[in-house]
């Protein structure tokens, strides 16, 4: 849809305005709450829908004030510095705007390159800014318009507010329009597919503009597939042996380079078989270059075979997100194995990759990036509008590590930060929020290990989504710890609320009971006291809460003072710097028995696990809002009583 050849007039389009029915009222782009998307995994088509073409980009708002134009990426970040070509279309429009879009940096063949747009990102002194914007200039699509001339738009349906934008945005430059189809969802997908395209949103027609995620807005992504040159096999976990995925290779500026691994699509008789298959080519060591695990029990072989894959995308560091296995190609070679080369004018967003930071194991940081990127789907909701608070290991678990709640001042822009006040520090911090992949393996990449999370939210800080029971055995017998687990999720059963375990990822358990921010700070911890004050007097043989561990006699600190108001939880998926790499998982009650062994879950096994079990079972934490009046008025009545 090309816009006009002149732009309307102010008076043309207040007209228009006023028979919508948009209201006169400023809105200010620092302070507008991004609408955000649900994601589907199939396309659809439907009369009440328009489809978009989903860029590979970062979201950034727009706004033109008396001539002068303000970019900001998320909610905070400012760009305008950082885009100035961008800048400057937006201050020559002839109206008053706030615009929502997608800003990318197109490669020759026209299509998004994000290496290009984070070497964009990254960049701070003015006259490499200048140089990168004539060399990597930036185009901002835009989808929406949020305010234009004064007036309000965010409650005029999307086809209105697409309509006024087409008409005012000018036909060519670096502002462009994100054009849409109406109904088709179906083949307008198969056509993106054809293509090779991210993805697209499918947006309700008739949806208002409201802040937050919202199932008026979905975004269906596309798997790429390809050929890929079969390494070895690493071991599968848990006492049974075997091999639990394919090591995968390609060839990259002629060197067969590491690309991953691929369990997704094989079963134990299929790994087996495959193993049997290759046994006669084994060799002593990898073939290829680049992170390849260096842990026990990996098998290497000659690249011979060929297999294709479907997946999600190529990693910053080159390795496949969510790859699935679909086929052994005996009609290919291994030199046709070939990524495309990586684009010269970007520079590597990722360091020393090889540096080893589970010298036992044998870990590497390119095998903790790779472990976040795998499980972001599953961790994310944990991260989501919540501040992080990170511990780094720049050299790895044996090394020296510092506590860091404040982001630096090179951080780049694109990574939300939110300023809050900090009781402790007496003064302002800029916490980390992450709120995409990217966000997170940057996070990793300076080296964060453990990623320690607030149970509350930004947007309702001072209400947590939980309340959590942290059983720490310091000594006592991992029986014990079982015990108490099982008894906090009967008593929860008792009060009729739910219950959700996982392992600290060290040596004890927590278990947390959803809250849907009907509490303060103050009130979860009372009631944290109360529920852990039962459980010792269940077990007064096994339970303690006192916090002196000298004072504790060999039992189980039932600890509930980490739900005051600044407090943190080793998030969900969350990796620990302890020997084995273990990892943070949550449980099903049925897993919560004298045999559970938290060691087996580590970022060697939890993405198979996850991969294979689909939904895992902490979610509802985030969501529930059971009755606590209910719950206390149990407690009070003698719930819990012994004898």
């Amino acid at each position: 849809m090309a816009g006009p050849k002149r732009p309307p007039t102010v008076e043309e389009l207040s007209g228009e305005l006023a028979r919508l029915g948009a209201p006169r009222r400023r809105v200010e782009v620092a302070t507008v709450g991004l609408m955000l998307a649900e994601t589907r995994a199939a396309p659809w088509s439907g009369p009440d829908w328009v489809f978009e073409l989903k860029h590979d980009g970062y979201r950034l708002l727009a706004s033109r004030v008396d001539g002068a134009a303000k970019l900001l990426f998320r909610r905070s970040s400012d760009a305008t510095a950082t885009f100035p070509e961008i800048a400057r279309a937006v201050a020559a429009l002839p109206f008053d705007v706030v615009l929502d879009g997608e800003v990318v940096v197109l490669d020759e063949a026209g299509r998004p390159s994000f290496q290009r747009l984070q070497k964009r990102g990254l960049l701070k002194r003015g006259a490499d800014v200048a140089r990168s914007a004539a060399l990597l200039p930036a185009t901002l699509f835009v989808f929406d318009l949020l305010a234009l001339e004064g007036h309000d738009l965010r409650g005029l349906a999307l086809v209105e507010r697409k309509t006024l934008l087409a008409r005012i945005l000018p036909p060519a430059g670096a502002l462009r329009y994100s054009d849409h189809v109406e109904a088709e969802g179906t083949a307008f997908y198969a056509e993106v597919e054809r293509l090779g395209l991210e993805g697209m949103m499918a947006k309700r027609a008739r949806s208002t503009y409201r802040a937050g995620r919202s199932p008026d807005w979905v975004k269906v992504r596309l798997d790429a597939s390809g050929d890929f040159v079969v390494a070895g096999l690493s071991p599968g976990e848990g006492q049974g042996g075997g091999y639990g995925a394919l090591h995968l290779a390609v060839f990259a500026d002629g060197r067969l380079t590491y690309a991953g691994r691929v369990g997704s699509g094989l079963g134990d008789a299929d790994l087996a078989a495959i193993a049997a298959r290759l046994a006669p080519f084994r060799r002593q060591g990898p073939s290829c270059s680049g992170p390849v695990p260096k842990g026990a029990g990996q098998l290497w072989v000659e690249p011979r075979e060929v297999c294709e894959v479907r997946y999600k995308e190529w990693t910053a560091e080159h390795l496949l997100r969510h790859p699935v296995f679909l086929r052994f190609r005996d009609d290919k070679g291994p030199e046709e194995c070939v990524r495309e080369t990586t684009d010269p004018a970007a520079s590597p967003a990722f360091s020393n990759l090889d540096k080893v930071f589970w010298p036992e194991e044998g870990y590497t940081k390119g095998d903790l990036i790779e472990y976040y990127r795998a499980v972001a789907p599953w961790l994310l909701p944990y991260l989501d509008d919540r501040p992080v608070v990170l511990t780094r290991y720049p050299d790895g678990i044996l090394g020296k590590n510092f506590f860091q709640k404040d982001a630096p001042g090179s951080t780049p822009p694109w990574l939300r930060t939110e300023r809050m006040w900090s009781e402790h520090a007496q003064r302002e911090i800029d916490y980390f929020v992450v709120d995409d992949a990217e966000a997170l393996a940057y996070l990793a990449n300076l080296g964060t290990i453990p990623l320690h999370i607030w149970s509350s939210r930004v947007a309702t800080l001072a209400y947590p989504d939980w309340c959590i029971l942290d059983l720490d055995p310091k000594g006592a017998p991992f029986a014990d710890v079982v015990t108490l687990a099982r008894s906090a999720g009967e008593l929860c059963d008792a009060m009729g609320v739910p219950g959700f375990p996982k392992t600290s990822g060290s040596t004890g358990l927590h278990v947390l009971v959803p809250l849907g921010g009907q509490l303060t700070y103050d009130q979860s911890r009372s009631f944290g006291e109360l529920m852990a004050r039962v459980l010792v007097e269940r077990h007064p043989g096994i339970a303690t809460v006192v916090r002196t561990p000298s004072k504790r006699g060999g039992k189980v600190y039932v600890d509930f003072l980490q739900n005051g108001h600044g407090r943190l939880l080793v998030s969900p998926f969350s990796v620990r710097p302890v020997p084995g790499a273990r990892v943070s998982m949550p449980l099903r009650w049925e897993e919560v028995t004298a045999g559970l062994d938290p060691t087996r879950f580590t970022i060697e096994t939890v993405p198979g696990l996850l991969a294979k079990a689909g939904q895992e079972p902490m979610r509802p934490v985030l969501g529930a809002t059971p009755d606590l009046a209910r719950a206390l008025a149990r407690l009070s009545e003698g719930l819990g009583q012994s004898g």
